[in-house]
């Protein structure tokens, strides 16, 4: 096992996910859902609990289990997540129902991303999670920039697509969608960004009110 392979999994195994997120990845496991690992759910979390996060968009629900991270990190805030597949959000809600979330603190909305992200209100949200369809990260990371207020975060998990965005041989959409993002969007004078590595990767991409020095 190589270094980088031996950091990863002390990563995973150092992780201490609460007794409810565990039980909504059992869950999303059970239907496919493929939730984001520990490691990124705690990055995600932390990150929340740092912007003192109030309005949370996520999408992609899933099974709950990046929101209940979300609400891990700022127990105070109102989570807007969005799925077009219904038996996920019929999870996540019992998921949140389970770790005792106040109905207020969760809004669930049945649809497709492209058709619900543009009636959203602008620079309102501190945190917009996008782990949705990847093909359509491009767009709908646009969409987080223009929802997130100045200062706000936009996290992209599973940006490094399993390797394939730092194999140069690999040209397909989704992987040259994701690498554009990574090299282009960071370089942009709007934006701070970062590229975690840990997990599946995460990219963060946090706004700023003027243009860096």
């Amino acid at each position: 096992m190589g270094i980088s392979d031996a950091n990863v999994r002390f990563a995973l195994e150092a992780t201490v996910e609460p007794e409810t997120i565990a039980r909504a990845r059992s869950h999303a496991l059970e239907i496919g859902a493929d939730p984001v690992s520990p490691p990124v759910g705690a990055q995600c979390a932390v990150i929340a609990a740092a912007s003192a996060a109030l309005n949370i968009v996520e999408i992609g629900t899933g099974a709950g289990v990046s929101g209940l991270w979300l609400l891990h990190g700022s127990p105070r805030a109102v989570l807007t997540t969005i799925d077009k597949e219904p038996e996920h959000l019929a999870l996540a809600r019992q998921a949140f129902t389970d770790a005792r979330v106040p109905a207020a603190r969760a809004r669930f909305i049945t649809g497709r991303a492209s058709d619900v992200l543009p009636r959203m209100n602008e620079a309102s949200y501190d945190v917009v999670l996008v782990d949705a369809d990847p093909d359509g990260v491009i767009e709908y990371v646009e969409h987080g920039l223009r929802l997130v207020r100045p200062g706000g975060t936009v996290l992209v998990p599973r940006v490094l697509c399993g390797g394939a965005v730092a194999d140069p041989v690999r040209r397909d959409p989704v992987t040259s969608a994701y690498r554009s993002l990574i090299q282009e969007i960071q370089s942009s004078p709007a934006v701070i960004g970062a590229l975690s590595i840990v997990g599946e990767g995460l990219l963060q991409l946090t706004t700023v009110a003027e243009p860096r020095v």
